[in-house]
């Protein structure tokens, strides 16, 4: 039975021309032959939890997945494995998620530590895809993201701004000041809250835990960074309605968000388990439907392969620090932290995987037409 498991994944993997074994930095090279059968009747976790285990490695992770999904083995799948091979690598390499956002996603994933997150992120702890125009470097580039939203806005002084999903404060500060804004943020996670209030001392920046479903003040303006993708597609009809509720007559809102190229309903397994519970990354139909009689669509900017020079950069400055960290964590973490990064970035760079969206969106549409900027 094991030559029957490794023989339909030698099959399926050799037509996106990776070999078992081979000499491409794009090649599994197999350490251990349990892999086949786990892979198979694990499926998701199967893959995922070897990789963790060190039954398989690559010398490059992310052209390996970029190949999968250029190959589009997710829909040839179904001729190599039948009933067999139930998600081997479709269910690692797309972003099928399940259920609602809970505050189970700060204590498990953006409560992991700060020490982490520091020594991954650039300097204003920007935990979302940076904007690489004219940038040489993440911290430019994320600099270059934040400006980005503050002139898409239309940013002024002394307005009023609701962060959805705020982070460690970083739009926060930087629109507190470089656009004399006055920001409230909110998030799921207390290591951000803690940090994120040192961060922004002496500003005109508060930063709350808290649920987006308790928010009910105005403002003039509204911007929700990489949150969406905890929302879960029960509830998003609830965010827009909230987020226009809480958005003034003449506001802008600023939605960044991955996005999927199809509708789905539930997340991998192993993402699910071991990076982000309870999540799920939206189509256009998806958020299309859910803003629907609540908003206007002034701009929708797509720029996903930013995101995987961006995730590239979180790799090589989290493997760079490791060792001032590794202590706090274990070497199954590390690998396990490794493959998120990887696999994410080849699904950026395939083109076909994931993508990366800034919309802006307002209540009943803007006097004399929405001037879109880049």
């Amino acid at each position: 039975m094991n030559n029957t498991y490794k023989r339909t994944i030698v099959e399926l993997l050799d037509l996106a021309g990776i070999k078992i074994n081979g000499k491409n930095p794009w090649d599994i090279q197999v350490h251990h032959d349990k892999f086949y059968r786990r892979a198979v009747l694990d499926g998701v976790l199967g893959v995922g939890e070897s990789y963790m285990d060190g039954w398989w490695d690559a010398e490059k992770v992310d052209e390996l997945i970029c190949k999968v999904l250029k190959a589009r083995l997710d829909e040839k799948i179904g001729q190599y494995m039948s009933s067999v091979l139930p998600g081997l690598l479709k269910a690692v390499l797309f972003n099928r998620q399940s259920k609602q956002r809970a505050f189970i996603i700060g204590e498990k994933h953006y409560d992991l530590g700060n020490d982490l997150f520091q020594n991954m992120l650039d300097k204003r702890m920007n935990y979302s895809c940076a904007y690489w125009k004219n940038a040489e470097n993440l911290d430019m580039a994320q600099e270059n993201k934040l400006d980005l939203i503050c002139r898409k806005i239309h940013l002024k002084p002394g307005m009023h701004v609701l962060d959805i999903g705020c982070g460690w404060g970083a739009f926060a500060k930087y629109a507190a000041e470089k656009y004399k804004a006055e920001v409230v943020g909110i998030t799921v996670s207390k290591e951000q809250v803690e940090l994120g209030r040192k961060l922004c001392t002496g500003l005109p920046v508060k930063i709350e835990m808290m649920d987006y479903r308790d928010l009910h003040e105005k403002y003039d303006r509204i911007v929700s960074v990489g949150m969406i993708e905890h929302v879960g597609l029960k509830n998003y009809g609830n965010f827009f309605r909230i987020a226009n509720k809480c958005l003034k007559d003449d506001g802008l809102f600023l939605l960044q968000t991955i996005g999927n190229t199809k509708s789905v309903k539930a997340l991998d397994r192993w993402t699910d388990k071991y990076i982000f519970p309870n999540g799920l990354i939206p189509s256009m139909a998806q958020l299309g439907k859910a803003t629907e009689n609540l908003f206007v669509t002034e701009d929708w900017h797509s720029f996903g392969h930013d995101y995987d020079k961006t995730l590239m950069a979180w790799y090589e400055q989290f493997t760079g620090n490791w060792d001032n960290i590794r202590n706090n964590y274990s070497e199954r973490f590390y690998r396990m932290w490794k493959y998120y990064l990887l696999s994410a970035a080849g699904s950026f760079r395939s083109g076909t995987g994931n993508q990366l969206w800034q919309i802006v969106l307002s209540k009943y549409g803007t006097p004399g037409g929405y001037q879109s900027v880049r």
